[in-house]
């Protein structure tokens, strides 16, 4: 199995992938980040390796055939841009565009460059999601009518040291994250599963003003729940969260069908409940049927011991996998780019009293031409730069 030399951009998230690329027969070639103790502690755990604190160096180190691209989440766009543009496989955390026109020039790149984009989502592998998607797949369910995914990520307002890790300075981007904006983790799963995609999308905020009681999101976020309504490319329906502060910490994914449905049940650590019609009842199966998933897959040790529901190691093998066979992302520019559009045009849906918004296609040129100068952004840039918008419903 031929070796993938890849280099890794932003180390508070980046180094928790270490172990993983090193299963897969990846080969760490060097690193990046501003902060030096992170690179230290890398080298340690890694040998020689090339050390970096600056992006444009780091890039241009002998072999590099891949990276891991996890600096701040609105601002890979730049960085994926320059590895494409050197024709280097890009391996990005969520989101893959902070802006509507980054999501523009990121596809550009994309289909100019020789490598490929692959957006590092997890939440599709864990293992309730792979056999949902198995069982949708299978055709039993019939045709998807409706959909939905919640993300829920509360912590507990005491913990100041977490709350420190997850917003160590006042313009952090988590301090100024629209609701809508981390929606991966609930949208992908449903696109992985379903194959549907969203082409229409409004919002209405959860409207919650007392501060500092979600530590994942700053005081700055008034809202605790973006809830989403997509309108998809086959005429179905998904009701989505962002990363939301509500209820009781989970990940939550239901499928509906015109012959029956399929969830995971919240409280039972991943099992499946799957429902048919009695006049639709597959032979061999029952009416109601509740079980835990099995991996099925010959490295199942390894994935058990990922995190994200081994989601980490599965995403880095399918990653490696594309290099290797040469075949095209499952999670590509498009995909991931479909999934940012939503979680933008939402906020503008919440911020504009819930009215819809056409989700562009950037396949499509004239879709792109319509937003390739759109910049609006809730962040603080790390060049100093502003919002343009707010980052709450009020």
């Amino acid at each position: 199995m031929k070796k993938i030399k890849i280099g890794v951009f932003g180390l508070g998230r980046g180094a928790s992938q270490f172990d993983n690329i090193l299963l897969n027969n990846g080969q760490i070639v060097a690193v990046c980040d501003v902060i030096e103790k992170r690179c230290e502690e890398a080298k340690e755990k890694l040998g020689d390796i090339g050390i970096y604190s600056d992006f444009d160096k780091f890039i241009e180190h002998p072999g590099m055939e891949a990276v891991l691209i996890c600096n701040f989440f609105h601002e890979h766009t730049p960085y994926a841009i320059k590895a494409l543009e050197r024709d280097i496989h890009v391996l990005c955390e969520c989101t893959s565009n902070g802006t509507m026109a980054e999501g523009v020039a990121l596809v550009r790149a994309a289909e100019k460059s020789k490598a490929f984009y692959m957006l590092l989502e997890n939440y599709p592998h864990m293992k309730f999601n792979r056999e949902m998607r198995k069982i949708f797949r299978g055709g039993t369910l019939g045709d998807l009518l409706y959909a939905e995914g919640e993300y829920n990520h509360p912590l507990d307002p005491s913990a100041e040291k977490l709350i420190k890790f997850w917003r160590p300075f006042d313009k952090h981007w988590r301090n100024y994250t629209p609701r809508s904006y981390y929606l991966t983790h609930s949208l992908a799963p449903l696109i992985y599963i379903t194959g549907a995609y969203p082409t229409r999308v409004s919002a209405v905020p959860v409207y919650y003003p007392k501060a500092g009681e979600d530590a994942l999101f700053g005081p700055e976020v008034k809202d605790r729940l973006a809830v989403i309504t997509c309108i998809n490319n086959d005429n179905s329906v998904y009701r989505i969260t962002g990363c939301g502060g509500f209820g009781a910490h989970e990940n939550s994914y239901r499928i509906c069908c015109d012959k029956g449905q399929v969830e995971n049940v919240r409280g039972t650590d991943g099992k499946i409940m799957l429902r048919y019609n009695e006049w639709n009842i597959p032979e061999g199966m029952e009416e109601n049927n509740f079980y835990m998933p099995e991996w099925n897959d010959p490295q199942e040790n390894l994935i058990a011991e990922a995190g994200h529901g081994g989601g980490d190691f599965i995403i880095v093998r399918e990653f490696f996998e594309c290099i290797r066979e040469n075949k095209r992302p499952e999670f590509d520019e498009y995909f991931a780019t479909n999934m940012a559009s939503v979680a933008i045009l939402a906020h503008r849906s919440i911020l504009n009293g819930g009215i819809p918004y056409d989700v562009p296609d950037f396949r499509r040129e004239e879709d792109r031409v319509k937003y390739e100068n759109d910049r609006e952004t809730p962040f603080y840039g790390s060049d100093g730069s502003e919002p343009t918008i707010p980052c709450s419903s009020r």
